[in-house]
């Protein structure tokens, strides 16, 4: 069966390690795009960390392209349409904020606009995520949010702090928290809380059931744990040679790193059937 949609993290992906996307790999998704083949990029990261790169590959700003953005939380077409909107609710948000205080973990949630911290002394993984994502970044008091708690659209959460840290604050986190977030690790140093119904793989089925495209006209690529969902989703599951173990574990096939153009060897390949 033909691929007909190729989903595509960011991150560790899409993207070398200088933040650019080489030309093999936009010369491999244009070619997919002009085929008539749907390029997602599904990424942990905001729209505003993805409108550069949705440009790059001429998909932006456009009624049947699209894009899932908050590791699922948000799904739209290229031009702003939304399909799927699974947001935090603010007493989630504020039992999870009071476990962050508790455990001295540094947080932060982000809307479609911000990000929020409750942290006077910004973490260094703060500040990264703001210029990875072109992002402001505001400090307010949990008091501060929680007398205009209605202005808050919290799309996701995030632990961000040194590995240990989170670890620790990880395996205390108490059952209940667990049961009312989708909890995925993007890096050692972020730990990500979405609604539970968000994740990569459930989103990308939504669009891809609205799109008529069949599960195994799928191909899904990605490097960490919060890509595994559509890893596993997708008729063809892609890990990058730069993947944690566990997403090398479970992908259908393994390509090159997403320094050596891992995306346009995958898409050559299977979409193309290029050796």
């Amino acid at each position: 069966m033909a691929i007909k949609l190729v989903a595509i993290d960011i991150d560790g992906t899409l993207i070398n390690d200088q933040q650019q996307i080489t030309p093999q790999t936009v010369a491999a998704l244009k070619k997919a795009s002009a085929a008539g083949v749907k390029v997602v990029l599904c990424t942990g990261r905001p729209m505003t960390g993805v409108e550069a790169y949705l440009e790059e590959l001429g998909v932006a700003g456009k009624d049947d392209e699209y894009v899932i953005s908050f590791n699922g939380g948000l799904a739209q077409s290229t031009s702003g349409n939304v399909i799927v909107n699974h947001s935090i609710s603010f007493d989630d948000y504020a039992d999870w904020e009071n476990y962050c205080l508790k455990q001295k973990v540094h947080s932060q949630i982000e809307t479609r606009d911000y990000i929020y911290t409750t942290n006077q002394n910004l973490s260094k993984y703060t500040i990264y995520e703001s210029g990875l994502v072109s992002m402001p970044v505001r400090y307010r008091s949990l008091d501060e949010m929680s007398r205009q708690r209605d202005h808050y659209i919290i799309a996701k959460a995030m632990m961000v702090d040194e590995k240990d840290v989170i670890d620790t604050a990880l395996a205390n986190l108490p059952q209940d928290l667990r049961d009312r977030f989708s909890i995925v690790r993007s890096e050692d140093f972020y730990l990500e809380f979405m609604h539970p119904s968000a994740s990569k793989g459930k989103t990308l089925k939504t669009l891809s059931d609205r799109l008529g495209i069949k599960q195994n006209e799928v191909m899904a690529l990605g490097n960490a744990q919060n890509d595994n969902s559509m890893i596993e989703f997708a008729g063809i599951g892609v890990a990058m040679g730069n993947s944690v173990p566990e997403t090398l574990k479970i992908a259908d096939v393994t390509v090159a790193d997403n320094n050596h153009d891992g995306v346009a060897e995958a898409v050559n390949k299977y979409v193309f059937g290029e050796d």
